[in-house]
């Protein structure tokens, strides 16, 4: 807790406390009895604080789904000025996809890291939006971003009513200040922000940058286990979501920025918003560490689908088919016999966008970096490039367990087709020579004794 009359830079402690669990109904206060006992809503709530609810459903979404969360704060966050438009304008950020503000490709893209700025950025002017499908006014869509920041946001927070944003820092710590509570976030983690809460991010290391999957209309959840069984992929002990903090301190200026439609807008207040004592509920920010993730693999032969390793899902209303996956590309054994164990030549009526954290990825041998991204959209093809196809070949039959070590690349899978922005095209991190990768793949075919005298005439043609 923090109670000033001048705004103050909150001091992080070296270890913070949290919550464990996914989609738990919590308690947390900072002040002892500032819960209220028995009701939502009483007349006078304890240390005359105000009640707020931010409700992340509809009130009548089946109970199972639904996701809501009381507040009790110093000052309700409705006491502010009007909205107005942000100026300047952010230009590079987009929630509704259509062809007067994206493009539509089938052709495979990859962007080389993008690098830090070299004048002040903070992570809200530092966020510009890569591709994206549908739209949040119809709420059904999704939108990936990236940033790249170099210090932190003063005497302001950010919030999104378009929809949940789940981060991928790739370099550098996030310590982010919510409604809720705080977290601190570092490479090889990942952090939910739920649609409407308000935050902050501080830049404890300086330049950072990552990833952004933004997702209209549904929330995350874990993916079902089948016959996996009762444990394994990402546990639910292992979400991380924080405990109570609040700051009662009078700002004059401050700046609330929304995002509404893909447009930013601001309003000012004279305290800081994140100013709540005590709260319950289900709908919280929350952070998970990839490195707990469990993950499953074959033992025998073939390689299994990527479907196996997913962290989160936001799923549609067509069972097995989801708005958007979040899945990861973690250390593990290879151990398949008579098997071309990279990752297969793939057609996907799914899209696949696609980052790295840290290390290599086992499919492409150059070109894919930390802190890059590719993209392959419905029905494109890709796969494994020449390098990597070629040595595993060599290999033979006689290649024994292997173990990938220092990795993590990650995919946001959605059944939507993604249109692509404009500065992400003409980008100056776009790799042109992608292609290039697989253009050096050549025929091993041996059944040339095969081909039929028709055939032959043709090739000689």
């Amino acid at each position: 807790m923090e109670s000033k009359s001048t705004a103050a830079q909150p001091a992080f402690p070296a270890v913070l406390d949290y919550h464990s669990g996914f989609g738990n109904d919590f308690s947390s206060e900072a002040i002892p009895g500032a819960l209220p006992r028995g009701q939502n809503s009483p007349l006078v709530c304890p240390y005359g604080l105000y009640a707020e609810q931010i409700s992340g459903t509809s009130f009548t979404s089946p109970r199972k789904h639904n996701q809501r969360s009381w507040l009790y704060r110093v000052k309700p966050s409705v006491t502010h000025e009007p909205f107005r438009p942000r100026i300047p304008n952010h230009v590079k950020l987009v929630s509704e996809f259509n062809q007067s503000n994206s493009a539509a490709t089938p052709t495979q893209l990859r962007w080389r890291p993008a690098e830090i700025p070299e004048t002040p950025t903070d992570f809200v002017d530092g966020l510009y939006t890569v591709c994206g499908a549908g739209s949040s006014y119809l709420r059904h869509g999704f939108a990936i971003h990236m940033y790249s920041a170099n210090k932190s946001m003063e005497d302001c927070a950010f919030c999104s009513a378009d929809g949940d944003f789940l981060i991928v820092p790739q370099e550098g710590r996030l310590r982010i200040t919510t409604e809720c509570g705080r977290l601190e976030v570092s490479p090889g983690e990942i952090v939910v922000i739920p649609q409407g809460l308000r935050f902050a991010v501080d830049l404890p290391d300086g330049p950072s940058r990552g990833y952004v999957a933004e997702i209209f209309g549904t929330h995350f959840q874990l993916p079902d286990l089948g016959p996996i069984g009762a444990n394994g992929l990402a546990a639910s002990r292992d979400f991380l979501v924080p405990v109570a903090w609040f700051e009662d301190i009078s700002i004059p200026g401050y700046t609330v920025v929304q995002k509404f439609g893909g447009e930013l807008f601001t309003a000012k207040q004279d305290f800081s918003p994140f100013n709540v004592v005590a709260w319950h509920g289900n709908y919280a920010p929350y952070k998970y560490d990839l490195s707990k993730f469990c993950p499953y693999n074959t033992v025998l032969i073939d390689h299994g689908d990527p479907s196996i390793n997913t962290v989160l899902t936001a799923p549609t209303d067509r069972p097995g088919v989801a708005l958007l996956d979040f899945v990861i590309f973690p250390p593990r054994w290879l151990v398949a016999e008579h098997t071309f164990r990279p990752p297969y030549y793939h057609r996907n009526c799914m899209s696949e966008f696609m980052g790295l954290i840290y290390g290599g990825y086992e499919a492409k041998a150059d070109g894919f970096l930390p802190g890059g991204a590719s993209l392959h959209s419905c029905m494109t093809p890709h796969g494994p490039d020449t390098k990597t196809y070629e040595a595993t070949i060599a290999l033979g039959n006689e290649a024994g367990p292997k173990r990938i070590s220092d990795t993590m690349a990650f995919m946001f899978e959605s059944c939507l087709m993604p249109r692509v922005c404009p500065w992400a095209l003409e980008s100056p991190y776009m790799d042109h020579d992608y292609y290039q990768c697989w253009i050096g793949l050549k025929s091993h075919f041996t059944g040339d004794e095969y081909i039929s005298e028709d055939s032959q005439d043709v090739k000689k043609k």
